[in-house]
Parts: structure tokens; C-alpha cells; sequence
């Protein structure tokens, strides 16, 4: 799990591999991510990797839940990745 800085707009990409896990475990992957990172990281992007096709909809249902915004969901080969900006100061 790796970050990149976007030294323009100081806002981090936090990435999240959670490959070849199957429900719930993405989700929960996502929010102890998400918990960890604290709250500095509110505007920040959290990157996930999956290849569970439910993510598709279990990461942006929770995402709504919890206020954070899903960006971008894809499907390409064979994985899905989920973009979610987290918003932990609104």
C-alpha cells in the first residue's frame, strides 16, 4: 500500500489492494484505510483494487453511508478499481 502526493494541490492517492478477498472484507479493508489514515487525510483519494464484482456496489453504498464520495468504478481485466475521496470533515 503505497501513497502519492499531488504536490499542486496537496492532496494525497492512498492505494488499497484487496484482491482476492470476498465480502465483506473489501469493505472493511476500506474503512480500517480509512480510519488509520486519520483526519488529515479528509480531501484525499483512497485508490481500491478488488476482484470481488459485488465491490462495485457494496464500496460505493458504504462509501455514501459513512460520507465519502465514490469518484470513478471500473471494471478492467478481470479487477475493479474504486476511487473514493474521503470526507471526514463536512
Amino acid at each position: 500500500m503505497t501513497s502519492n502526493k499531488d504536490s499542486v494541490d496537496n492532496i494525497t492517492t492512498h492505494n488499497l489492494d484487496a484482491r482476492h478477498l470476498l465480502c465483506p472484507m473489501p469493505v472493511i479493508k476500506v474503512q480500517k484505510k480509512i480510519e488509520e489514515l486519520g483526519p488529515e487525510a479528509d480531501g484525499d483519494y483512497l485508490a481500491v483494487i478488488c476482484t470481488d464484482p459485488g465491490t462495485l456496489y457494496d464500496i460505493p453504498a458504504w462509501s455514501k453511508v459513512h460520507g465519502h464520495k465514490v469518484i470513478d468504478k471500473r471494471e478492467q481485466d478481470d479487477e475493479y478499481h474504486i476511487l473514493v475521496q474521503i470526507c471526514l470533515n463536512d
